[in-house]
Parts: C-alpha cells; structure tokens; sequence
C-alpha cells in the first residue's frame, strides 16, 4: 500500500544511523508519513555484516531503535525518545547492499514516556524483523550537548526525494 510523504526529517554529521559524514554509518533517510508511521530507509554495507551477506542483529536493533525513538517527533518535534526498554524478534536473514525499509509507530503515548513498534521489511515486503520499545521523552538540552549548527542537523533533499512510500 502507498502513503503520502508528508515530511522529511532532518540528518546530522556523525549519527551511526543517520549521519551524512560518517564513513561506516547507515546513512538513514526518516520520512513521516500520512499515516502517522515513521519509514526509515537505508542501504546497509559490507562494513554491517555478522555472517556474509547478513546484516548483523545489533546494527539491526540500532535502526529499529531510533526508527521507532524518532516516531515521537512527528507529533513533538523537539521531544527525542530515550530508550529505556527494546525487545526484538529476528525472523529473516537481512541482505546487505539492498534497500531496506523501517516501519516505526508510536502505540502507547503518557506525558513522560512512550511505547512504539517497528518492522524491518524486506524488498519483497517480507517482515525480517519487529521490535517494540519503551521510551522516555526528553528534550535534546538534558540528553547531550548538542549545538544543531556544529551537527548540521537539517532536513537534507535530493531530487529523487520520495513523493510516496509504497509499505
């Protein structure tokens, strides 16, 4: 099924997940979408691997984590999910250097924290492996030190940009 892009969100520089400058990162584009999910899509390298050609379980849970930690943004924006809890069910080996698409949903939402779900489908729009997590809500001020300039976090587009998203 398609679902409109409403939004992209933003990048940073060195994210393992989403930064644009980082070498041996995932280099993830998260889109909001009409449907109030999260998708999140990457391409994942020799440099992800466990056994050849299989991403490896961790790199695996990073992505279902922050896909389903960054769903909270569509509807607070300057709130980041703060993992306090994620469990992961693997049922498909996940290929290396193909597209792959992350689901992330915000199921369970309290004044401090949230519950989500996410999936990691396949090309063939197989589900490869699920996840859910709990979270505490908090603004980026009280996580890190984080300066949004010096991490050139920022809504990054492409001409090929996606217009939909076909789940």
């Amino acid at each position: 099924m398609k679902y409109e892009v409403i939004k992209k969100q933003q990048n940073s520089k060195m994210c393992l997940v989403c930064g644009l400058e980082n070498d041996l990162g995932l280099k993830a584009s998260f889109y909001e979408l009409g449907n109030d999910e999260l998708v999140a899509i990457f391409k994942p390298l020799e440099e992800h691997q466990s056994y050849p050609g299989r991403l490896h379980g961790g790199i695996a849970g990073t992505i279902l984590d922050e896909t389903i930690g960054r769903a909270i943004m569509i509807k607070e924006d300057d709130i980041w999910g703060v993992t306090v809890e994620l469990t992961i069910k693997f049922k498909k080996p996940i290929p290396l250097r193909e597209e792959l698409k992350v689901i992330g949903r915000i199921t369970k939402d309290s004044s401090r924290l949230f519950e989500g779900t996410g999936e990691i489908v396949l090309k063939n729009g197989e589900v490869a492996a699920s996840a859910w997590g709990k979270y505490l809500k908090m603004p980026i001020h009280k996580i890190a030190d984080f300066n949004k300039d010096d991490q050139d976090w920022q809504v990054i587009l492409s001409p090929d940009e996606p217009f939909e998203i076909d789940i």
